[in-house]
Parts: structure tokens; C-alpha cells; sequence
């Protein structure tokens, strides 16, 4: 009996110092986050001076604010757009691996490394070069091929602007996702796919009935961990509109988190955004979170 308990206490020893960890390094940020949205943060309390609590008039601020409603919905859109495109594209080139000869493989996958550990900002050097309006490939590239691109600015118009920011966020997401669902690939058992072939099965009827059902948690948590990042991506879009969009008709959460704080001095409104954003990213992972619990039970 005490041997039983013991064993059971081993496990719960190892646990409580990362909880611990956890708690300090995540729940500080968080509780921080939450006290500050219910207070007037401005710049003189950067100086010293403390806080004025205002309970909810930021939260009351922001949600009669029609363009923090813009935000969120563009920022939802965004995030499925791109997440979606990102798991698609990726699984493609998973299965591209799977089918390729080896040497093509690496050479693939070597490929998908260099790029998914490139820095951010070295990229959207690279990308903003690209599309820039004055010298950039992409205006030279079809004016040659007969189009009128000449001096066309991508980023000045909405649309185009969030279509150039969606290639470059897929663009650096899809390694990741690719190579996770290679992973998953390649424990898909051949015998087993061999069988169904003799039995007839097409090349679709394998990939739909066999391949996705038995990736199928690999591909979840990739599409779980795409819409948590694209719902709070940041550096590629404040990059871009520091490159010619305007921010106000492009904000994205984070951008407009930052235009609160940082631009705007206005720390209490900045952080009742990150709850709201919190609050939204919680939301979209709870589908997943409830399958694990109960899987686990």
C-alpha cells in the first residue's frame, strides 16, 4: 500500500515544479494583463504615478467602439484564410515528400528547413523588396509579362495588402505544418496501404478512408497551433504597414494592441484588447482542448 502511494507521489513530485514555472512565468504576464484592463494606464504612470481604477469603462469604451468589432472580425478572417491555406498547402507537400525518391526528398526538406529558420524581419526585408512599389520584382516582373504594374503600390489598398500579408504568413508557416504531417506520414503502415490497393482502392479512397483518419491528430494540432499563431501575428503586419499600408484601415489584434499602447500611450484600452484576444484564442482551442479531456477520461 505505502510502495502504491509512493509511486503515485513520484509523478506528481516532477509535475509541481513546472506547474510552479508555469504559474510564475505565464500567470505574472497574465494577471498583470488583466489587473491593468480595468485600470487608466496612461504615460504618467510610466513616470510613477499610480493608476486610477476605472473598473469596466475600457472594456465599455471598446465594445461601443464600432472599429474594435472591425478588428476582431478581420482579424478572425485573416486567421481562418490563412490557417486554412496553411494545412492545405502543407499537407500537399507532405505527401509530396511521401511520394518523391529520396534524394528529392531531402533536398525538399532541406529547403522547407532553411526557410521556416529564417528571422522574421530578414524575411520581410526580402518580401517588402519584392513588392515594393518603386523597384520591387514583382511590378517588373508583370509589366514584362504585358501587365500596367508600373509604380503599383500593393500595400496601399486593403485587399492586396492583406493578400500579400497572407502569402508571407503561409509562406512561413507551411515547413512547420509540412514537415509535422511528413512525420505523421511516415507512420502510416505500407502493408497496410499495399492491401488496400489489391483490394482496389483508388489513390483518393486511400488518402480519405486510411492516410487522413490515421493523421488525423497530427493534422489537428497543427491547425490548432496555426490559428493560436495567425490570430496573434504581428511583426509581418506591422512591417508591411510600416511600408506603406495605413494602420488604421489594416490593424490586425496585435497591430492594434500595439497602435493602443505603444502609439497611443493608452496601456488600460491596450490590455483589455490582449483579454479579448486571450479570450478569443481560448475560444478557438476549446474544441480541441474538450476532444483531449475526453480521449484522456
Amino acid at each position: 500500500m505505502s510502495s502504491a502511494s509512493s509511486s503515485r507521489r513520484v509523478p506528481l513530485a516532477l509535475i509541481i515544479p513546472t506547474l510552479l514555472i508555469l504559474l510564475v512565468a505565464l500567470g505574472y504576464p497574465i494577471g498583470w494583463q488583466v489587473i491593468t484592463s480595468f485600470q487608466h494606464y496612461g504615460m504618467l504612470q510610466q513616470f510613477g504615478q499610480p493608476p486610477e481604477w476605472v473598473g469596466l469603462d475600457n472594456y465599455t469604451a471598446l465594445f461601443t467602439d464600432g472599429y474594435l468589432w472591425v478588428v476582431i472580425a478581420r482579424s478572425i478572417v485573416f486567421c481562418l484564410v490563412c490557417a486554412a491555406s496553411t494545412v492545405l498547402i502543407g499537407g500537399g507537400m507532405a505527401l509530396l515528400m511521401r511520394a518523391v525518391s529520396t534524394p528529392a526528398r531531402l533536398i525538399l526538406q532541406i529547403a522547407l528547413l532553411v526557410a521556416w529558420a529564417m528571422p522574421v524581419v530578414t524575411s520581410m526585408t526580402v518580401w517588402i523588396w519584392i513588392v515594393d512599389w518603386r523597384r520591387g520584382v514583382l511590378n517588373w516582373l508583370l509589366t514584362r509579362l504585358g501587365g500596367d504594374f508600373q509604380g503599383h503600390n500593393w500595400l496601399v489598398e486593403p485587399l492586396s495588402f492583406f493578400a500579400v500579408a497572407a502569402v508571407i504568413v503561409v509562406w512561413m508557416s507551411v515547413p512547420f505544418v509540412a514537415l509535422s504531417i511528413y512525420a505523421g506520414l511516415t507512420q502510416v503502415s505500407p502493408e497496410v496501404l499495399e492491401a488496400a490497393q489489391i483490394d482496389g482502392a483508388s489513390g483518393w479512397q486511400r488518402l480519405r478512408h486510411i492516410i487522413l483518419p490515421l493523421i488525423a491528430p497530427v493534422v489537428s494540432i497543427v491547425l490548432l497551433l496555426q490559428l493560436i499563431w495567425d490570430l496573434r501575428v504581428f511583426t509581418q503586419i506591422k512591417l508591411l504597414q510600416d511600408a506603406g499600408g495605413f494602420a488604421n484601415e489594416t490593424n490586425l489584434l496585435g497591430t492594434y494592441i500595439y497602435q493602443l499602447g505603444t502609439g497611443a500611450g493608452d496601456f488600460g484600452a491596450a490590455a483589455a484588447v490582449s483579454v479579448i484576444m486571450l479570450a478569443l484564442t481560448v475560444a478557438m482551442s476549446w474544441y480541441y482542448v474538450r476532444s483531449l479531456m475526453k480521449e484522456e477520461s
